[in-house]
């Protein structure tokens, strides 16, 4: 084997190598979920959503009952609550997660935490009633009417489906972001807002009565 051969050789070996060390970069294992509200709530710190201890606390409606009963609902006090997104990046298509790795999954966010996380009807982790049944995601399936059709994914088998809306389904209520951040009120701001210009001010005089 001549030197050209052998700088060729490698340059693949180099190239597997690197191709084998972003690979398994890109299927890391997740980072753990983080309790909530006193239990009653984790934090997927890998999608930036917190999900309801209690898969079961909705029992089984329509798409429509569910998305509304959905944003009625607090949690320790916490609002805003939503059914799971199949579709987050919004560009119409729902990964089937079994076959699209880490990369592709986060785009579905039950899938993401049935394929990625190992939260399954059987191997619920920290939710204890999760139920091998369809729970309804807020994704509607548009290439039929918008008004008829949506996702929804099964806990059990861990497949996307379509099913007509009106059929009565599970719902796990989901939140977008960490709910355990509480964020500072406007009237803090505007309060941390008077006092430093209170200083300024105080800061000027003291300045000028030095002068």
């Amino acid at each position: 084997m001549d030197n050209k051969q052998k700088n060729i050789a490698l340059f693949c070996t180099l190239c597997c190598s690197f191709i084998m060390l972003a690979t398994k970069v890109a299927h890391a294992a997740p980072l753990a979920l983080e309790s909530r509200l006193g239990g009653q709530a984790y934090y997927d710190p890998n999608l930036n959503i917190t999900w309801a201890a209690d898969p079961e606390l909705l029992s089984p409606e329509t798409w429509a009952n569910q998305t509304t009963r959905a944003a009625n609902v607090s949690i320790g006090g916490v609002t805003g609550w939503r059914l799971p997104d199949a579709d987050v990046n919004g560009d119409r298509n729902t990964i089937i997660c079994s076959s699209a790795g880490v990369a592709g999954c986060i785009d579905n966010e039950m899938a993401y935490l049935f394929w990625e996380e190992g939260i399954t009807s059987d191997a619920p982790g920290p939710f204890g009633n999760l139920q091998p049944d369809a729970y309804w995601s807020s994704t509607i399936f548009e290439p039929f009417p918008a008004d008829i059709w949506a996702f929804n994914f099964t806990a059990g088998s861990g497949n996307p489906l379509v099913e007509v809306r009106f059929a009565s389904r599970r719902a796990w209520l989901v939140h977008s972001g960490d709910v355990g951040v509480v964020p500072i009120p406007a009237a803090a701001w505007l309060f941390g807002s008077g006092l430093t210009g209170l200083l300024v001010v105080a800061r000027r005089r003291c300045r000028g009565s030095s002068e």
